[in-house]
This record gives C-alpha cells, sequence and structure tokens, in this order.
C-alpha cells in the first residue's frame, strides 16, 4: 500500500492543482478556433476572406505561453502563414516560437519597467500603428503587463515614471491607485495601446490578475478605455507624496495638461474592440477545491477578493486553523481552507526594507502566531501563482509543525525579521520557501491551509 503524502505534499498538490488550471497556453488555445472558412475567438467570428492577417502583440508574466497557444491554434490552419507578433515577457519567460517574437523586456524578479521594456512597448505600437483596416489585431494580455509595458508620455521619462512607481509601492498604495496613475502618463495604458491600432477589430484575451477581474485595472488596461481622470492621479500622489518635489516635474506637467484638455486622454478607439477575460483567481480557486475535495478534505473557501495587509491576512489564517483544530470552526476536520487574491506589504515602517514579498511575509507572520502553537497536523502555504514574490526567486513560503521546530531551535527572532520586512532570509534557514520557477500565468495568488 503507498505511502500517505505528507500534509506538505498535499497542500503543494491542491495548490499546484489550482495553477495548472489557468495554464495560459491551454487557456489560450482553448479559446480559438481556425476552420477553412472562418476564425473564432471566444465566440466571436471573423470570416478569413476579407480578414487579410493577423497581428498578435501583448505583455504579461504569461504571455510566453499565451504565445505559444495562439501558434498552437493556429498551426495547419489558413492563418498559419498570414500571422506575426510581439510579446513583451519577463527574461526567464523567454523560449523560440514560430511567428512571435517573445521579447525579454524586464529581468525575471524585477517587477519594474525598464529601457528594455520601453524598446519593445515602441516595436508593438510601429507594428500596430502600420495595420490595414482589414487586419486583425490580437492582443494578450496578463498581470505584470503594466511594467512589462511601458511607454510613457513625453516629456515624463523612463527614471520619471520609476521614481513614481517605487513611491507608491513603497508608501502602500493599492494596485488600482498605481495603475491610475500610471495609465494617465503612459502612450499604450487606459486604452491607448488599442487607439494607436489600425486595423478594424482589436480582440483581447485576459488573464486576471486582480481582485474582481476589473478590464481597466488588469495590466492598467490598455485595450480599454480610461475611466479614471487626471484630477484622480493627482489626489493620488498628493496623498502618498510626504513631499510633491518628489514627483518629477514631467508627470505634473502631463497631469495638468490633461487636466485641462480632458479629451486627449479619453479619446475613443477607432477600432471595434473586443475584451475577453479566458483565466481568474476564481478559476484555479475552483480546481483547488475540486482536489482538496478528492484527498477527502471538508473545505472552506474563502474566495479571490481577499486583500488586507499580508502580516495581518497572515494572523488571521492561523487563528482559523486554531479555531478549527479545535472544533469552532466552519468546517471539521480534515480541513482546507482554500483563499485567493493579493495583500500587500505596506514597507512605510522601514526606510531599509529586507528582502521578501507579500506570500513570504503573510507566512511568516503566521509562524509568528503559532509560535506557542502545537503545529502538529496543521500546514499553511502561500504563494504567488505566477511562481515569483516580490523581488525573490521564490513563489512564496509554507509552514508545518518540522518547520516551527526548526525555528524555535534557532531561535530565530521572527519578529525583527517581519518588522525588517525581510521573510526570505527567515524562511530560507527553515526550509520554509516556496520555489517553483515562472509558472507561464499570473491570476495573483493562492493560499491553501490543512488541519488533520
Amino acid at each position: 500500500m503507498a505511502e500517505m503524502p505528507s500534509l506538505s505534499e498535499r497542500a503543494l498538490q491542491i495548490w499546484k492543482s489550482g495553477v495548472r488550471a489557468v495554464d495560459s497556453q491551454s487557456l489560450v488555445r482553448n479559446a480559438i478556433h481556425v476552420s477553412e472558412q472562418e476564425l473564432t475567438v471566444c465566440g466571436h467570428t471573423f470570416p478569413l476572406k476579407g480578414h487579410e492577417n493577423l497581428v498578435v502583440v501583448g505583455a504579461g508574466k504569461a504571455g510566453s505561453g499565451m504565445a505559444a497557444g495562439v501558434e498552437a491554434a493556429l498551426a495547419g490552419s489558413p492563418l498559419a502563414e498570414r500571422y506575426r507578433g510581439w510579446v513583451n515577457v519577463p527574461a526567464d519567460c523567454v523560449r523560440p516560437l514560430s511567428k512571435i517574437n517573445l521579447y525579454p523586456a524586464r529581468p525575471a524578479s524585477l517587477n519594474e519597467p525598464t529601457p528594455e521594456g520601453v524598446y519593445g512597448s515602441r516595436q508593438i505600437l510601429k507594428m500596430i500603428s502600420e495595420l490595414q483596416q482589414d487586419d486583425l489585431c490580437l492582443v494578450l494580455i496578463s498581470g505584470g503587463g503594466s511594467a512589462l509595458l511601458p511607454a510613457p508620455l513625453p516629456p515624463v521619462t523612463l527614471e520619471d515614471k520609476q521614481a513614481v512607481t517605487r513611491l507608491l509601492m513603497s508608501s502602500g498604495a493599492t494596485i488600482q491607485e498605481l495603475n491610475c496613475v500610471r495609465k494617465q502618463i503612459s502612450q499604450v495604458k487606459g486604452g491607448r495601446l488599442a487607439q494607436a491600432a489600425t486595423c478594424g477589430t482589436v480582440i483581447a484575451l485576459i488573464i486576471s490578475d486582480v481582485v474582481g477581474d476589473p478590464l481597466d485595472i488588469i495590466a492598467s488596461g490598455p485595450t480599454v478605455r480610461d475611466s479614471s481622470t487626471p484630477e484622480e492621479a493627482i489626489r493620488i500622489l498628493e496623498q502618498f507624496a510626504p513631499d510633491l518635489h518628489q514627483i518629477p516635474e514631467s508627470v505634473w506637467k502631463v497631469l495638468r495638461a490633461h487636466e485641462e484638455q480632458p479629451e486627449s486622454s479619453t479619446a475613443e478607439s477607432q477600432a471595434n474592440v473586443i475584451n475577453e477575460i479566458i483565466g481568474s483567481n476564481a478559476t484555479a480557486l475552483a480546481a483547488s477545491e475540486k482536489t482538496a475535495l478528492e484527498l477527502g478534505f471538508e473545505v472552506y473557501s474563502m474566495g479571490s477578493a481577499n486583500e488586507g495587509i499580508a502580516a495581518a491576512v497572515g494572523k488571521e489564517l492561523a487563528e482559523l486553523c486554531l479555531k478549527i483544530r479545535d472544533g469552532q470552526g466552519p468546517v471539521h476536520r480534515p480541513a482546507c481552507i482554500l483563499s485567493g487574491g493579493e495583500p500587500v506589504v505596506d514597507l512605510s515602517s522601514t526606510s531599509r526594507p529586507g528582502k521578501g514579498g507579500r506570500n513570504q511575509e503573510l507566512v511568516l507572520a503566521a509562524l509568528e502566531r503559532l509560535w506557542e502553537e502545537d503545529m502538529t497536523g496543521i500546514c499553511l502555504l502561500s504563494g504567488g501563482t505566477d511562481g515569483e514574490d516580490g523581488p525573490t526567486d521564490a513563489a512564496g513560503g509554507i509552514i508545518n509543525a518540522g518547520i516551527l521546530q526548526q525555528a524555535q531551535e534557532l531561535q530565530l527572532n521572527v519578529d525583527d525579521f517581519l518588522q525588517a520586512h525581510n521573510a526570505y532570509p527567515c524562511l530560507s534557514q527553515i526550509r520554509g520557501l516556496l520555489k517553483t520557477g515562472a509558472t507561464q500565468t499570473n491570476v495573483m495568488d493562492l493560499r491553501v491551509a490543512l488541519i488533520e
């Protein structure tokens, strides 16, 4: 009789089943069908006769798999010789494809715009601005697209944009607030990519990495008309910048110009634009729930809309594990708690944050809460479905009774690591890091807690 996998192995199995369900290549492959007469994308049909060429562009952490899905769908079809493309992806996601150029727009684990990203974005803009009316443009969008598709609106420079992005991220701004500002100073975000396309139809396939799947927020909505305003962006900057001189003058100049001429920032696209979400955190969560049930766990799902401060979320999750263990929770043992979404790390408590990410901080905070408890029969895992957590090579973290014992034997001061936002070296010492490598998808974070 085969030995029962450990609790940690089963938690990882449940987590991985969720990630597999949002495999970007499969999602795109299933969304596109080509016959001798027509192309169908998510139920929208286009006769091949009358549409000359297909151009594929995009950006995101899932871009490599999405582009491979397009190529798999078009292989052997009448469109096989009539398409080309360019997609900006992280450097560790580059692989050779037949007709679509996967361009390394930033290094792995550096979620910031780079000069390479600007170059790639310019190539995309050039490609779609030369299309004919009867061409089709397919845009592949996934999480991380904001940083991978940088095209600052002159006179804003990349350095100016980076300064603003870093200030907002380090001050605890939400992804919605960050994207509001980025859209107002970009040539592609907030629907401007679709505006630049000179063809008759733009179809966007989108893998969502934002709570609630708002089209205008995912990758800063390059194919969705911007609903935010320059006034909102100005208010956000005023809220998070202690000194307004920290914001480059070029940024104020662009925002004030749009404030005076709002129509310049909200122009409609000339093309017919179709936006379709093909995968989300809810997709992953449903697959994880199915696997947990198959493994004999009673499931308590907290849904896909969990936000908040990572350390607080970690402590709350640990409390819930203890309640279920003690028979006072919403489900009975053996139980599986599932949670999706994306908490944030508020770095404002230190001027020199250490190494880590929101999932690692969440798990370390849970470990601190469980320090005096018997963790036998409890395992908690939190990981980014993209395989990245902050500027590190880990997807997140995992804790169990053995890991807690190691931390205690080493007499680690977990609170010191938490205060310094330095979860990575702490978890590394106790083998609590979750390392998966790039997963070719991105639908926020997925947490699995098991209580036997």
